[in-house]
This record gives C-alpha cells, sequence and structure tokens, in this order.
C-alpha cells in the first residue's frame, strides 16, 4: 500500500501534493503511477494528518483535498484507499472511485459502519488511544497485546452486527498511535496473536519515529530502518505493507519471499 497525503502537515510527505492550497493533481498522478510501476497495489489517500500533535482539519476540506485526488486516480488500475474517519468524507470517496476506507478510529462514527455495509466497499480498522493531538501524551497499557487484540475484535463484531460481510473486514494494531517504542515492539513480535478470526492484518511503520528513535535518524534517512521494519512484519504475518517507498519496500519483500521459498 504506498501513502500519498495531500496535506501540508504530514509527518513525512506534507506539502509535496500541494502549493499555496491547490492541489497538484498531475503531480499525485504521476507518484501514484510511479508507486503501481514499483509495484503497489492499493494507494491510501488521506487529507488530514494524523501525526502525533495533529489537529483535525474537518470533513469540508478534507473532501476538497482528497475528493479530486481520488477522481485523478481512478484511471490507474490500482485499489484506492481513502484515509478518513469522517463518514460524509468517506461516502464521497466511495462515490468517486475508492474501493476501502482506511479509518485510524476503528469505525468509530456508526454512519461510517452504516456505509460500508451499504457499499460493499472494504474497510480497516486500526486502533488507537486517544486521539493524534493526546495519543502520544503517556501512553499505557495493562498488556498492549491484550488490550489491541480485544479492541480489534470489539470492532470486527461491531461491523458484522452492522451487516458488513467479514471478506470486507482488515485489521491494523496501529503502530504509533498511542503507543511508546516498547509497545511498538512488543505488537511487531507479536503480530499474530493480535489477529482476529483470519482477518488480513494491515502495517504501517514506514518512516515512522518508533525507527528514528531507534536509529537517530531523522524522518527523510529512515528508508532502510523502514524496508527492515516492513520485512519483519510480513515474516511476522502481516498481509499489507503500508509504506512511502514502494520500490525499496517491494525488492526488501521480494527477497523474504524468495528466501521463505527455498529448500
Amino acid at each position: 500500500m504506498g501513502v500519498l497525503n495531500i496535506t501540508p502537515d504530514s509527518f513525512s510527505d506534507g506539502g509535496n501534493f500541494l502549493e499555496q492550497e491547490e492541489i497538484l493533481l498531475n503531480k499525485v498522478l504521476a507518484s501514484g503511477q510511479y508507486m503501481v510501476q514499483e509495484g503497489a497495489r492499493i494507494l491510501d489517500i488521506g487529507g488530514e494528518s494524523s501525526r502525533p500533535g495533529a489537529e483535525p482539519v474537518g470533513d469540508t476540506e478534507e473532501m476538497r483535498r482528497v475528493i479530486p485526488a481520488i477522481k485523478a486516480l481512478t484511471k490507474l488500475d490500482v485499489l484506492i484507499s481513502v484515509d478518513t474517519y469522517h463518514a460524509v468524507t468517506a461516502r464521497a470517496a466511495v462515490e468517486a472511485g475508492a474501493h476501502i476506507v482506511n479509518d485510524i478510529s476503528g469505525g468509530a462514527d456508526p454512519a461510517m459502519l452504516d456505509l460500508i455495509a451499504a457499499s460493499g466497499v472494504g474497510v480497516c480498522l486500526m486502533h488507537m488511544q486517544g486521539t493524534p493531538e493526546t495519543m502520544q501524551n503517556r501512553p499505557s497499557y495493562d498488556d498492549v497485546i491484550a488490550d489491541v487484540a480485544g479492541f480489534l475484535q470489539q470492532r470486527v463484531q461491531a461491523c458484522i452486527a452492522a451487516g458488513i460481510r467479514p471478506e470486507q473486514i482488515a485489521i491494523d494494531p496501529g503502530f504509533g498511535f498511542g503507543k511508546t517504542l516498547e509497545h511498538n515492539l512488543l505488537l511487531l513480535r507479536h503480530l499474530q496473536q493480535i489477529r482476529v478470526a483470519q482477518h488480513p492484518v494491515l502495517v504501517g511503520l514506514s518512516r515512522k519515529s518508533m525507527l528514528g528513535k531507534i536509529t537517530g535518524r531523522r524522518v527523510e534517512d529512515r528508508e532502510a530502518a523502514s524496508v527492515v521494519a516492513a520485512v519483519l512484519a510480513a515474516q511476522n504475518g502481516a498481509d499489507v505493507i503500508r509504506v512511502h517507498d514502494v520500490a525499496k519496500t517491494h525488492d526488501g519483500l521480494q527477497v523474504l519471499k524468495h528466501f521463505n521459498s527455498s529448500v
């Protein structure tokens, strides 16, 4: 899953596709096409930063950013995911051609679950402690593995109760969303323990602050660490890897694939 954030303030690619509030659609399309050529099978489009401390922008501005981008990207042979927890944005995105809703709130809005059930699109349910504004203010758990797994199980059950089919649902433990470095490492090590039934597990570790804490490197210098983290996630059971550096990650995953298939 390749990441395209149409925001001025996302932690890694903020501002790449906006110029004085104008959306650079040609650049969005070119970047999306490059990601597909390099191995992306899904493009995740976001219009509101969820970095630690980020303030919400509201659905009107979010839609202004993501809907034109989604329409432009429908020209490509790729699944399109919209990264939003606003049901109104998700509805407009699905109408524009999105196939998946990537919801960092885990489907907290009942209107979101109704939309997913009625439209038949995919949904990814993520765990987050707090909100982007507050999530890194001393996060704590009794047992991070059990707590995250329990939350995801409950949200899957809520989806099923709302009429969403099991095959529409994926889950995400939410690396960096209300977790310390130790919490993140425990989740990475025990990914299989947070799996709910056979629902695919999506993992987003690319360029995150946990990798900066380990390596001491700036966001733009975390490519190598991101690839290693992606390979570890795949080795531990992740089904979808959300990344900024598609080509390098694809190479790393190909090495893992051939290593696991060798005699």
